[in-house]
């Protein structure tokens, strides 16, 4: 998109936003997104933020069908009777593919957020994140279905 085409579109979503289509406010309008211009000129000639987007679009669609798969899950194993008989918890040291800071704190942050799991820590090396598992069926399994999950995701995102 060149400059000017991003100018207009800025100005009119200034517009929208503030709710007053006036002339003046256009024109502020405008000028704020003749500054953003200037000042993102460099991300303007090379574009990366679509893709990236997409990515980010793909990991929050992921989470909210784990976070809806498991609070089904988890409403259905309480609600169950003989809950102490199936109840199997467990703490798995997750070997983590994720190296920056920002990875993985996203990442223990979707384990935590999605019911049945919570980070418990990471490991001092940042090689492994510990997770509490209200009820583990299998550890290869769970440790699978992250690492092609969540973790996939989270470092398609920052990468």
């Amino acid at each position: 998109m060149n400059a000017v085409a991003l100018v207009v579109v800025l100005a009119f979503g200034w517009v929208a936003i503030t709710g007053g289509f006036t002339l003046l406010n256009l024109l502020l309008g405008a000028v704020v997104a003749a500054l953003v211009a200037c000042l993102m000129r460099h991300r303007l000639t090379h574009p990366r933020g679509i893709g990236r987007l997409w990515r980010i679009v793909s990991l929050a669609l992921l989470f909210v069908g784990e976070l809806l798969l498991s609070a089904v899950g988890v409403a259905k194993f309480v609600l169950t009777p003989d809950l102490a008989r199936r109840l199997k918890p467990a703490i798995i040291a997750f070997p983590l593919t994720a190296t920056t800071d920002a990875e993985i704190t996203l990442l223990a942050n979707l384990v935590t957020l999605t019911p049945g799991t919570l980070s418990v820590d990471v490991s001092a090396d940042r090689k492994r994140l510990y997770v509490h598992v209200l009820s583990l069926k299998s550890k290869e399994r769970f440790v699978r279905d992250l690492a092609d999950g969540f973790e996939k995701k989270v470092i398609e995102v920052f990468r």
